[in-house]
């Protein structure tokens, strides 16, 4: 088992990492480290003999977290750089109807539960929470009518930036 990746290699992740409970001043489930963020691989070990783990410095962030293998990439990969993650919460733009009827008001604040295509424009899926009768509150909408939502607590918690050391599982 040789490592795909050596020291000072600049490498992206490939997944939003969570704090699963190793990373000291933070929640676990705390977001650390957006999917697309580049660090450079400051160590290599292994994981129970069968994985390897890097140590990846995030300079951006401030942090060195332990990511596998399948993890990361290198830069010279084809990578889709869309703007939002599941769980975000986000604001629609325009109001957004159905058959006529508008369903999503402009200024509505929404939650992503993910993404529906792969390929531009990127389409997601969003619940809203309902305060009138409809029943359905989920949606397919395009990014180019969404932004973030900062006005509410988001459901991922980015901790603020430090110089902490992750160990273990990403």
């Amino acid at each position: 088992m040789d490592a795909q990746f050596d020291y000072g290699e600049k490498v992206r992740v490939i997944k939003n990492i969570r704090n699963d409970g190793t990373f000291m001043g933070s929640d676990r489930g705390a977001l650390l480290i957006r999917r697309g963020s580049e660090g450079y691989i400051k160590g290599v070990g292994k994981f129970l003999q069968d994985q390897v783990i890097y140590q990846v410095h995030f300079m951006e962030q401030g942090y060195t977290v332990g990511c596998r293998e399948s993890e990361l990439k290198d830069l010279d990969s084809p990578w889709i750089d869309r703007k939002f993650e599941r769980g975000d919460r986000v604001i629609v733009d325009k109001s957004l109807s159905n058959n006529g009827q508008v369903v999503v008001k402009a200024g509505e604040s929404g939650n992503i539960l993910g993404l529906e295509t792969d390929q531009k424009p990127y389409l997601y899926k969003v619940t809203f929470k309902r305060t009138d009768s409809q029943n359905v509150t989920a949606w397919v909408i395009p990014e180019s009518v969404l932004t973030f939502d900062s006005s509410l607590p988001s459901k991922i918690k980015v901790v603020p930036t430090a110089m902490l050391q992750r160990s273990a599982e990403c």
